[in-house]
This record gives structure tokens, sequence and C-alpha cells, in this order.
């Protein structure tokens, strides 16, 4: 059961991410009167989308709205530009919901007060309701808060809570940014496959749908990942070759831990 909001839920930034949340909101049956967007050059599709379903837009925070639960959904670089313009719409019933990545509580509190307040980081693939959100909330957020949050988070995939705010960093290394290493992988994929003397538009369907397939393979299967893999590889076979490469102590594992020890540094310097 959808827990109510005493209050509208007012967003923050209209762009790739926060369009797919609204459009999630919307789509899923939440009323348009509810929400207003807060955008000062919201896409012609974002602003159709909000005539359709009667949601509010404005250029600016509005005088004497509260919000019931705040949506940040700006770029990092853009917070400290941002928040003091939205101060006004926070009151003590308004829990505050950051989805740009490295913006500590901190921050938050610096400009908005000491409200209840939500560290979220969802992905891209949240475009089509296929993303996963982790998210940490401060000890003033309640438990009827916390489930709100997660209602309006939810339409975008499964949501993970962390229990400590410095694993919203871990979550950003591995998931936030995480569906550009995927499409990296097929870029790769297809220019092996290219050099084996494949055309480069077949070896690039090839690597999209083998990736994509997996994917969904891996989503439905009750295995996991490593089961999935033992799967494919027979013994001595090309899997198996192949394998002895990318699991080698060279290969993809070190790769990766020094990939997303790296993402997360970035993301504590942004907060920082």
């Amino acid at each position: 059961m959808t827990a109510a909001v005493a209050g509208p839920i007012v967003l923050v930034g209209a762009g790739n991410m926060g369009g797919a949340m609204l459009s999630g909101w919307l789509d899923s049956g939440r009323e348009g009167s509810s929400i207003v967007v807060i955008d000062p050059s919201p896409s012609d599709a974002i602003k159709a989308k909000l005539a359709e379903k009667g949601a509010s837009s404005y250029a600016a925070a509005p005088e004497g709205m509260i919000a019931g639960i705040l949506f940040l959904a700006v770029k990092p670089q853009m917070m400290e530009t941002v928040l003091p313009t939205v101060a006004r719409v926070v009151g003590p019933q308004t829990v505050v919901v950051s989805v740009a990545a490295g913006t500590t509580l901190a921050l938050l509190s610096k400009h908005l007060g000491e409200a209840a307040m939500v560290r979220a980081m969802p992905n891209t693939p949240a475009m089509i309701g296929r993303g996963i959100t982790g998210a940490y909330g401060n000890d003033k957020v309640t438990d009827e808060q916390r489930q709100q949050v997660t209602d309006l988070l939810k339409v975008s995939g499964p949501v993970e809570w962390v229990s400590s705010e410095s694993d919203i960093d871990a979550v950003t290394a591995v998931s936030g940014s995480g569906p550009a290493y995927v499409f990296y992988l097929v870029e790769c994929m297809a220019e092996a496959g290219r050099k084996l003397g494949l055309p480069a538009d077949l070896a690039m369907r090839l690597a999209r749908e083998t990736v994509s397939g997996a994917g969904e393979l891996m989503r439905r299967s009750p295995d996991d990942a490593a089961q999935l893999r033992k799967n494919v590889t027979s013994p001595g076979g090309t899997t198996a070759a192949a394998l002895s490469v990318l699991m080698s102590d060279e290969g993809m594992q070190p790769l990766f831990d020094d990939a997303l020890a790296a993402a997360r540094k970035r993301a504590q310097e942004l907060g920082s």
C-alpha cells in the first residue's frame, strides 16, 4: 500500500534522471496535482507530460509552498547554487531526497537546515523502469517517510537501503556508474569481433544482443552469476579459453577493483 505524503512532491530538475522518476510517478497512477516540478528549462517532452497529467511546473521555487518530499535531481556541481533557491519549500515535515552523486547530507543541511534527509543513488536503467537505487536516510527520517521515499523510488526498480552514508559512494561506484561499464563491455566485445574479421556492424549487433540477452537471463534465473557462467563453460572449450584470460591475475577482477575504487574516490571528492 502506497504511503500518503503530506504536501506536494516537489522535483527540482527534470533532466534524464529527474525526468525518468517523474514519468514513473505519473505513469504509475500518482495524481499529477500532487507533483510540482521546478526547472527553468524543461524539455518539450516533459512539458507535454506535465500538461497531460495536470502537474505544475515553475522556473523557480514559488513562495508559500512547503514540500512533503523534496527531490533534488540536479548535477552535483550545481547543488551549491540550487540549494539556497529551494530552501523556502523545506518545512518541519519535509523529507529531502538527493539523487546527486557525492552530495553529502552535511552539504544539504548547510543550506536546508536540520531536516529529514535521504541520499539516494539510482542508475540510468530507471528510464525504462529497470534501474536499482541505493538509499541512506539520516536519523530524522521516520519509518513512514522511509516508506514514502521507497514507494516513489521503486517505480524505477528495486530499492536497497544501506546502513551508513559512506556506503552510498560505494553504491555509486557499483550500480550508479555501472551501466557505463556494461555499455563499454559491449564496445570492447564488438571491437574485438571486428579485429577477428567480422563486419563492424555485425560485431556490434552480436555483442549488444549477447549482453542484453545474458542480462535478461540472469534476471529471470534463480541461479547466481557464477553458476550461470559455469553453465556456459565446457571444460577445455572455447569459453574456458577466453575465461582463462579474463579471469587471470591480470584480467577483469583487478581492473574492476581499480575502476570502482576510482569511482568511489571521485564520489568522495565531489562531496568534500
